[in-house]
């Protein structure tokens, strides 16, 4: 647990990207966060340090037994000079999920929010205010131990670096086409796919890096064992608009919780628009699109917010979906959502956590 918010500070500056320049994760703000885990003093030695290379051993447990894992959240800067975070208390508790599953001890959420904001506050002159831009935070967790017996480590680092972005997908937010796969198998239930860990995203490399071959800008995974259930794509959970109900596969320890998905479910049932979460097939789908029933399918996540699809290629059979344009629904969501985080739509949730401005 974290005892104590005494930070020490040691600060840079640098030269920053123009805005049309940003990308997604290609420039990293002037400081990071480092904390350091040991068994006999607990979460301790807090720093705000310039952003630099870490040293590692070479027998550091992350590079032998994948003992890590991650999050992603945003922080917007509105048009009167506030700074908000979107959910971050839900970013946090699935973080400590994660670090249950990899066996690594757990963060004060709370204390960790308030950390997250000292590092904001320093770097907050890189929050970026174009149109789709935000500043986007990963967190992350790194076994250390320099040790080769397979077994938990007895020393992590807890690290925060800041990343200014803009849009995840080139398409921005018009619709992905995405690859059905159908040989390769990203997780299974009672594994670790609904932890956010690195060796989850490895396993979805080889998949995507054929599905882009083809010309397609993502993966959508079917289940481990019957290959058939929607799982999720590659960095989004995936919903699909059939026959005026919005339908999205149930959790069920091989898929992500995101923040997003449980947030667009939320504004679903805020419209009274008929939402299920269940179990669902690929040929379903299909047959779905056969029948004229198929409107909308879009993926949601942190990184992209609302992506819509608009070409799904399975077998090498292609379903368009909604004339591979955006559909209404998937237009109003990323609207609404969009607004939400920028502070310019109501926000009936209390979703967004305001991040003190300290001119440091």
């Amino acid at each position: 647990m974290l005892q104590s918010l005494k930070i020490e500070l040691i600060k840079t500056k640098k030269q920053k990207p123009a805005a049309d320049q940003l990308g997604f994760g290609n420039h990293f703000t002037d400081h990071m966060f480092i904390m350091d885990y040991s068994v006999d003093n607990g979460w301790h030695n807090s720093r705000i340090m310039p952003y630099q290379p870490i040293v590692l051993d070479p027998a550091a447990k992350v590079f032998h037994y994948g003992q890590t894992i991650f999050e992603g959240l945003k922080a917007y800067k509105t048009d009167d000079g506030r700074i908000l975070l979107f959910r971050p208390q839900k970013n946090i508790q699935r973080m400590n999920r994660s670090n249950e599953r990899l066996s690594v001890p757990e963060l004060d959420v709370e204390l960790t929010i308030d950390v997250l904001k000292q590092l904001i506050a320093v770097d907050q002159d890189w929050i970026p205010t174009a149109p789709g831009t935000s500043l986007y935070i990963r967190p992350f967790v790194i076994a250390t131990q320099p040790a080769l017996g397979v077994a938990p480590s007895t020393h992590y680092q807890f690290i925060i670096i800041m990343s200014p972005v803009g849009a995840y997908y080139t398409e921005g937010v018009n619709p992905v086409k995405i690859f059905v796969e159908s040989e390769y198998v990203r997780s299974v239930k009672g594994g670790v796919g609904e932890a956010k860990t690195a060796g989850n995203y490895a396993a979805g490399l080889k998949a995507q890096e054929i599905a882009k071959e083809k010309g397609y800008s993502q993966v959508l995974w079917l289940d481990g064992v019957h290959r058939k259930y929607i799982e999720e794509v590659g960095s989004m959970n995936v919903f699909f608009k059939i026959n005026g109900t919005v339908h999205t596969p149930m959790l069920n320890g091989s898929i992500l919780d995101g923040v997003t998905r449980n947030s667009i479910i939320q504004l679903l049932k805020h419209w009274n628009i008929p939402i299920e979460e269940r179990p669902i097939t690929i040929e379903e789908l299909y047959e779905a699109s056969r029948k004229g029933e198929l409107e909308e399918a879009f993926g949601t996540g942190t990184a992209a917010v609302i992506s819509p699809i608009g070409e799904l290629n399975w077998q090498e059979e292609k379903l368009i979906i909604n004339g591979g344009l955006t559909g209404e629904l998937s237009k109003k969501l990323y609207d609404t959502l969009t607004g939400i985080q920028m502070g310019k739509v109501h926000d009936p949730f209390g979703w967004m956590v305001e991040a003190s401005i300290v001119h440091a």
